[in-house]
């Protein structure tokens, strides 16, 4: 069964439409006059100018791997590769032979990928990891020019993350 729904009467001011025009108008020489004057500032020059004094502490980035100082944090549990929603995350886990002196980890991964491109920087693999292996950087200017440039392989996390020293905990400010 159809409905009618009746248009509301307007007044003869409502169907000029001048005052609403004359209000967004009123708007925008305000902007104007602020921006003249110099109160506000319109345009960021972005390779010169960044926003990372800007940046909201809790503000999440791109993903990367850190190190103890002489070994991996990462022991392959995988579960970032699983709990990641697009699925831009893969590991090859490999076994750590029993001659060496992080034996009891029992696994290292051989290789760690992260498609950038299809991150979405949700931090559920910073959240997820049990070793704090994994953070995510404040960096916002992720680039490449090719889309084999925006996959981020094991050695290029660990560039990007570095070293931690000691006990780290999750949201220090350092990271």
């Amino acid at each position: 069964m159809a409905y009618t729904v009746p248009r509301p009467k307007l007044t003869f001011r409502e169907k000029l439409y001048l005052p609403a025009v004359a209000a967004g108008l009123a708007i925008t020489i305000k902007h104007l006059k602020n921006m003249l004057l110099g109160r506000t500032k319109v345009v960021m020059q972005y390779p010169e100018e960044k926003w990372d004094s800007h940046m909201p502490p809790h503000y999440r980035g791109a993903p990367t791997l850190v190190r103890d100082d002489d070994r991996e944090r990462c022991v392959a549990c995988q579960l970032c590769e699983f709990i990641c929603p697009p699925r831009a995350i893969k590991i090859t886990p490999g076994e750590i032979p029993s001659a060496s002196k992080s034996e009891k980890v029992e696994k290292f991964p051989l290789e760690f990928d992260i498609d950038m491109i299809r991150c979405i920087y949700c931090g559920l693999c910073e959240e997820v990891c049990p070793e704090q292996a994994i953070f995510l950087r404040k960096d916002y200017a992720i680039t490449g020019l090719s889309r084999a440039e925006m996959v981020h392989n094991k050695k290029k996390l660990y560039e990007l993350g570095g070293t931690m020293h000691g006990l780290v905990n999750k949201w220090n400010e350092k990271k």
